[in-house]
Formats: C-alpha cells, sequence, structure tokens
C-alpha cells in the first residue's frame, strides 16, 4: 500500500517489517510479519490477547529481539547493523542511540517513582543527549503543558491519578523529539472514566502529523483516528486496510469473527 503526500510524492517509509520472526523455545509469537508504516500515519494494530501485537510493538525498539527477518526504522536496522550478509548486533550504548528516535508509551506508565514529572522528563534528554539542564527544562515544562499538566510538574507519581500518569509519559517520551510514537494498550490500565483524557492527547498528537503505531482495544479512537487497522491473530497478521472497511467487510473469517464478539 503505497501512502501519498499532498503533492503527490510517495511518503517516507518510517517502519518496514520483514518476514519478522519471534519466538520463545518452541513458542511462535510472530511468523513472518511484513508491515510498512509511513511518515504521518497513525496505524492501530488490534486483536486477540496472545496475537503478538505487543511482541510486534517491543521489537520495533529492540525490547526483543527478533530472530528472524529484518525490522526498520527511519532506514536503520533496529538493535543491528548490517555487514555484507551478516547482521551484527548493536552495544547497548549504540542501542540506546538509536532508540532515541523511537517514544514508547508502555501499559503501565513506568514512571520512576522517586522522581517528579518534571524530573521524569528531564532525565532521557539530559543524559543521553547531553543537553543543558535549563534548556531542557524549559522545553519539558512546554510539554506538560501541551499534555495539561502544567500545573503538576512538582507531583510525584503516587500524587497523580492513572490518567495524569499516562499523560506525564508521553510528554517524557516527546521530550525526545522522536520520529515515531509507539503505544502499547495505554489505556487497558486505567479506570473508565480516566481513559478520555489520554485519548484527547493522543488525537491531538495524531492531528499534529505524528506517525504513530497503537496497540489499542480502544475501538472508536481506532475508528476514528487510525489511517490503517491492522488485526493480529496468532503471530500473524491477517487483516490490513482503513478503518472503514477493516470494521464494515473484513475479508477473513478469523477477522469476522473477532470483530462481532469484540463491537457486540
Amino acid at each position: 500500500m503505497t501512502v501519498h503526500a499532498q503533492h503527490g510524492q510517495p511518503r517516507k517509509v518510517m517502519v518496514e517489517a520483514q518476514e519478522v520472526c519471534k519466538h520463545y523455545g518452541p513458542l511462535e509469537v510472530l511468523k513472518g510479519i511484513n508491515l510498512k508504516v509511513h511518515q504521518g500515519e497513525v496505524v492501530c494494530i488490534i486483536g486477540p490477547s496472545g496475537s503478538g501485537k505487543s511482541t510486534l510493538l517491543r521489537c520495533m525498539n529492540h525490547l526483543e529481539h527478533v530472530n528472524a527477518g529484518r525490522l526498520y526504522v527511519d532506514g536503520e536496522l533496529v538493535g543491528y547493523r548490517q555487514e555484507a550478509h551478516k547482521l551484527y548486533e548493536l552495544k547497548p550504548s549504540e542501542v540506546c542511540l538509536r532508540r532515541r528516535d523511537i517514544g514508547m508509551v508502555f501499559q503501565h506508565f513506568e514512571l520512576f517513582p522517586h522522581m517528579t514529572a518534571l524530573e521524569n522528563l528531564c532525565l532521557a534528554p539530559t543524559v543521553v543527549l547531553k543537553r543543558a539542564r535549563a534548556e531542557v527544562e524549559r522545553e519539558a515544562l512546554e510539554m506538560l503543558q501541551r499534555v495539561g499538566l502544567s500545573d503538576r510538574a512538582g507531583y510525584y507519581p503516587s500524587q497523580l491519578s492513572g490518567g495524569q500518569q499516562q499523560r506525564v509519559a508521553i510528554a517524557r517520551a516527546l521530550t525526545m523529539n522522536p520520529k515515531i510514537m509507539l503505544f502499547d494498550e495505554p489505556t487497558s490500565a486505567l479506570d473508565p472514566e480516566l481513559v478520555g483524557e489520554v485519548l484527547k492527547v493522543m488525537r491531538d498528537l495524531a492531528a499534529s502529523g505524528m506517525t504513530m503505531v497503537v496497540v489499542t482495544h480502544e475501538m472508536g479512537f481506532a475508528r476514528e483516528v487510525a489511517d490503517r487497522v491492522v488485526i493480529m491473530d496468532g503471530g500473524r497478521i491477517i487483516e490490513d486496510g482503513p478503518p472503514a472497511d477493516i470494521f464494515s467487510n473484513p475479508r477473513s473469517e478469523r477477522a469476522r469473527t473477532f470483530l462481532e464478539r469484540l463491537l457486540a
């Protein structure tokens, strides 16, 4: 599927998975995944539990190692370098430098509990990017304002609601000025009344043109915000297309069964 920019030129491919496989011993979790995500696209990945959605997302950030195939982000191999026909795993320091272009938001926030919201935002830019603290703090405060939390800069995670913690986590990822944002079930750990505030931030981020890959059970968000919806099952992609097509006319029986149960 080729995505065209307004002036007719193809958009850059920001994420490309080529025959990606992942197994844990005899358990095959990803079975030859092929996927492209173009610059500015929002791709929502849905599917039953255990279908490999979160594993695929974690492989994109080299939090999990692929056992076969290739994964590229912005044209660079994730976690490896290639010399001739051989792959060599990067050193942890090199992985960290590559990872700075990939923002990731987890299901359970993963904030440092002993740091305030502002300190959580400032840590990576000052340590990884070696930027001046004063400049980073100024930008971090702007990010907190962007997610509606400018009055919570001095609060610790334990003093924030789940929705506020997740918005801090999104702001923290954005302080690294990533080229792509990965979201792994960002609302599933939240009380229902807090889901909306996180989805609003994600909608605003999508509207700004950020490339996003979102593993989610929020079908309303996928239907409204996604450019494409991908359905995974059993470690494979079984559907990939615009939300209107996926939700109204899925091609496979397995996808129909999953959506009927989910949307009933």
